[in-house]
């Protein structure tokens, strides 16, 4: 199973554990796989169509990934929402 690690408040909504090894074959899957997993995910990482929600980057082994990014057992996830703010 990969091995997915929420960042940011995502961390929070999964009971503030930062990894979680679930299985699925492409990243859409394996999202969908996660929220199903940790229920209180659910609306925040993919949007009612299924898709992963605009303002969430994912990235495999350190690289920007898709949708249909295929996923392998020993591949890394990283799951975070992007960062906005600045001064006023």
């Amino acid at each position: 199973m990969a091995v997915v690690t929420l960042r940011g408040p995502l961390r929070k909504q999964a009971g503030d554990r930062a990894e979680h090894p679930v299985a699925g074959a492409t990243i859409a899957e394996l999202l969908r796989a996660l929220e199903r997993a940790q229920p209180a995910l659910d609306g925040w990482i993919l949007d009612e169509r299924g898709l992963v929600r605009r303002h969430i980057n994912v990235f495999v082994n350190g690289e920007r990934a898709r949708q249909d990014t295929p996923v392998g057992p020993d591949d890394r996830v990283d799951v975070l929402p992007a960062i906005s703010g600045g001064s006023q």
